[in-house]
């Protein structure tokens, strides 16, 4: 039902046009579909807490929502603010900040997640932003990159770490508000319109000791979890960009006719499509089971224990699909596929920002194989 009733609301308010309207805005996004999501729909609260005046739900309903969103190409700041800001707040905020702020999200204000640098980079190594004691809070210098929504977000999450410390030490987790004095946001230009990324350069930005979450220099074990969840998240995109691409193949080959037939006729444009739908369903499966231990790890569950290991096999596979289908998509609707009066370009964009957000499938596969290899080594010293 939360499917049916996601895919009649989006086919109104993110149709082609309305999408490629949102690509030209300011702000990435139209503010009145927003709003009407927030009021209407109030899917921004669909997993938050009912303490905290949200909808109770799990998220395995946040993921069929939002692989209904990859589906239409909704241009919102949704992902960022569940997806990142909402879902940081519910793991590593204290009990206090998740009051003070996650009602906000549930009343429709933005949130994002920042912690990448300029290295391109995606795991402890890629934070950049440097943070030191001063007058009993703490100073943050730097910058962090590829932030999706980071310019128009009104809540913000950051990491750093502690100078002089690397990889998975010295990380702690802040929450701060958008009019924070000595922070500076920027829009990053993109190859994808639909979903924008900015830069924050943060000069002599102090904060309290309220903005800390848990407990400072080792957050990281928590970011690792906030950005496995997003990486969950954001396969459900894929999966439906994925499929989308495939419903709009299918059809426009049953429509082009060369040679006197149809050209779904032919085997091999047959065997082309059955390909896609076979990428399709098997990034779905890997993304549902990556979504039942992801509602696990939330509530801190026995199996949430293999969340890294689900994320990183879903996204491998997610990735996969979603280029497949969409540069497959874009051969069997020949030279149009390229031009822009067709919306399969946009999704082939948006398959390949997709892609590389929060790592590649080469980088989950590397990942997904080191931890393996170390529960195996760990399992032999047992022996």
């Amino acid at each position: 039902m939360i499917r049916d009733t996601a895919a009649s609301f989006l086919a109104e308010v993110s149709s082609p046009a309305a999408v490629r309207a949102a690509m030209v805005r300011a702000e990435g996004h139209d503010q009145q579909a927003w709003q009407r999501i927030c009021d209407e729909m109030v899917w921004q609260a669909l997993h938050i807490p009912e303490s905290y005046g949200g909808m109770g739900l799990g998220y395995v309903e946040l993921i069929a929502l939002l692989e209904q969103m990859g589906r239409f190409l909704f241009c919102s700041p949704f992902y960022a603010t569940v997806c990142l800001g909402a879902n940081a707040l519910l793991v590593a905020g204290t009990e206090s900040q998740k009051t003070t702020y996650l009602p906000k999200i549930v009343a429709g204000s933005t949130a994002t997640l920042a912690y990448t640098g300029s290295n391109g980079g995606w795991g402890a190594d890629s934070i950049e932003l440097i943070v030191a004691p001063h007058n009993g809070g703490v100073v943050l210098n730097g910058k962090c990159r590829y932030v999706p929504d980071g310019a128009s977000a009104e809540i913000l999450v950051v990491a750093a770490r502690s100078k002089g410390s690397h990889g998975m030490s010295g990380v702690s987790l802040f929450v701060l508000p958008q009019e924070t004095a000595g922070l500076t946001r920027s829009w990053l230009p993109t190859m994808d319109q639909t979903r924008r990324q900015a830069e924050l350069v943060f000069d002599n930005v102090q904060l309290d000791s309220d903005a800390i979450m848990c407990e400072p220099g080792a957050a990281w074990p928590l970011l690792e979890k906030i950005i496995d969840l997003a990486t969950v998240a954001i396969v459900a995109d894929q999966v439906g960009c994925a499929q989308q691409s495939l419903d709009m193949t299918v059809s426009y080959v049953l429509q082009r006719v060369q040679f006197g037939r149809v050209i779904g006729s032919y085997q091999a444009v047959k065997h082309k499509c059955a390909d896609m739908m076979v990428k399709a369903e098997s990034a779905r499966s890997a993304l549902y089971y990556a979504a039942c231990i992801a509602a696990e790890a939330l509530v801190d569950g026995e199996l949430g224990a293999d969340l890294a290991s689900a994320a990183s096999a879903a996204k491998a596979c997610g990735s996969d699909a979603c280029f497949f289908n969409t540069g497959t998509a874009i051969q069997l609707h020949g030279g149009v596929g390229f031009t822009a009066e067709y919306d399969v370009q946009l999704y082939f964009k948006r398959a390949k920002s997709s892609e590389t957000f929060l790592g590649d499938s080469a980088y989950h596969r590397e990942r997904l194989a080191q931890r393996l290899l170390d529960e195996g080594a760990g399992d032999e010293i047992n022996l």
